[in-house]
């Protein structure tokens, strides 16, 4: 029989064949989903062609329960690393979306561009976009201070890098590109310099990230 050997503080809640954990940090989630795993595959209840699946936020937990798991494996005279798979959320979504990536509108050498790229990246727009519109920013700019002074300039950098941040965000959730963004702005015969802003370095960041 099963047996979890759950810490005190952890409790297990069965429902429709599917288990939960619920405990603080360091009561043992961990150890009793690796165990549970390895006793699945002990068992000969993962057939030939299926595998276990544990999905988690961060490459060190990736790390631990495979660690953890594999050493269970061990235990029961087997080979690890067969029967089951640890990802990340990221990963996995990664191994769909290359599954398939034409269904989503993209070429088979597709690139991930992490939050450190996409960053730069933003970056770079907001000083082209800062460079192109000095004689505005100057008159956003209280007249007692000037956009040479290191504090004021960098606390536009700071600004406009937020703002266009949430811009973008927001854009690509109700999946605006650009183009229908500057359709729409037209149509609507909108002439509002924030919104142009917001176009405008989602423009460039969408360019660079095509490029």
């Amino acid at each position: 029989m099963f047996n979890p050997r759950p810490r005190q503080a952890e409790v297990l809640k069965f429902t429709n064949g599917k288990m939960g954990v619920s405990a603080v940090p360091g009561s043992g989630k961990t150890q009793t989903l690796s165990l549970l795993a390895a006793n699945l595959i002990s068992q000969g209840l993962i057939k030939d062609d299926q595998e276990i699946l544990v999905v988690t936020l961060v490459n060190s937990a990736v790390n631990n329960f495979s660690s953890r798991i594999s050493t269970f494996i061990r235990e029961f005279g087997l080979l690890p690393n067969l029967g089951y798979r640890v990802l990340t959320l990221h990963s996995l979504a990664n191994q769909i979306v290359r599954e398939r990536p034409d269904l989503v509108g993209l070429d088979n050498n597709f690139q991930i561009i992490d939050e450190r790229e996409g960053n730069q990246i933003l970056h770079s727009a907001v000083e082209s976009w800062i460079q192109r519109n000095k004689e505005l920013l100057s008159s956003w700019t209280n007249e007692k201070h000037s956009l040479n002074e290191p504090k004021i300039s960098n606390g536009w950098r700071d600004a406009i890098t937020s703002i266009s941040k949430s811009f973008i965000r927001q854009s690509k959730d109700f999946e605006y590109t650009p183009q229908k963004l500057q359709d729409k702005i037209k149509s609507l015969n909108i002439n509002d310099p924030f919104i142009n802003l917001g176009v405008e370095i989602y423009h460039d960041y969408q360019r660079a990230l095509n490029y």
